[in-house]
């Protein structure tokens, strides 16, 4: 990618000695991604992951996460407050949506905040369907201690049934951080996050088996969860209700180019904003 600079800074690819940097944007937003999370994305997508660099500082990022030709997913979308106001977003976004166009892909998507949705109605995203952000507080603590299980090929199969493409290489990344719940009918990944444990992904076909691996779960781990869901899965929320999760606040998957669906009555819990 060549670099670009002009008044205003210098635009370019995420390094590794932004790291530090990244997770100073994410925690300033009030985010739960951590080092790892971040590191992850760098791994999976060294080529999608864009930076503005300003006064010497990483001030802006986003990043495109790609899963075949057939979608990406653009996360990651984070400004500096001070430098806010001067189209740094709208750069890395176009910079994103570029590249995803250099590569064919056929769908991007992104869940957009309330503040976010009009740049990217801008850009031709479409608003699709709510998802939430839903809490349940425990301990202050919020690491989860992983088993390194790797995903069995009927989960992997099961699951891209329910996201709509294959993304067994990003599950497979996040099993190596994460306690590993899996049966006939699906599977269920929990990770640490900054503030609290993360819940997700969780896909099952069936209602019961998915309230059970959540259920025991959160049974293993006495910390504060967080858990991002479609309300369209309508037994993902009486689940969360039930285990005594309040909904927190909601955002809007957005989608550009050709139509692509999963099966939401699958989905539990979503791999992560950034994720999908």
């Amino acid at each position: 990618m060549q670099i670009s600079h002009s008044s205003t800074g210098q635009q370019r690819l995420l390094r590794p000695d932004d790291l530090k940097e990244g997770v100073e944007l994410s925690s300033a937003a009030g985010w739960n991604q951590t080092a790892e999370d971040w590191e992850m994305l760098m791994d999976l997508t060294p080529d999608g992951c864009f930076a503005l660099e300003a006064d010497g500082q990483l001030v802006s990022t986003t990043t495109l996460l790609c899963y075949q030709r057939r979608l990406a997913w653009i996360g990651m979308v984070l400004t500096r407050a001070k430098y806010r106001g001067r189209g740094f977003a709208r750069r890395l976004l176009a910079a994103a949506l570029q590249h995803a166009d250099s590569l064919e892909i056929e769908t991007i998507k992104l869940d957009a905040t309330d503040q976010g949705r009009p740049l990217y109605e801008a850009f031709g995203f479409q608003a699709e369907q709510p998802i939430e952000r839903w809490l349940r507080p425990g301990s202050t603590e919020s690491q989860i201690i992983f088993d390194h299980q790797p995903l069995p090929k009927h989960v992997l199969d099961c699951d891209s049934k329910a996201f709509g493409v294959d993304r067994s290489t990003l599950l497979q990344n996040l099993t190596h951080r994460s306690n590993t719940y899996s049966d006939s009918n699906g599977y269920l990944l929990v990770r640490s996050g900054r503030t609290t444990a993360y819940l997700g992904p969780c896909v099952s076909s069936d209602p019961v088996a998915g309230r059970n691996v959540i259920t025991r779960a959160i049974n293993e781990a006495h910390v504060s969860w967080s858990w991002d869901l479609l309300p369209a899965n309508r037994h993902a929320v009486a689940i969360a209700s039930e285990l005594g999760f309040t909904r927190q606040r909601s955002l809007t998957r957005m989608a550009r180019g050709k139509p692509l669906h999963g099966r939401d009555d699958l989905v539990y819990a979503i791999a992560g904003f950034e994720l999908g």
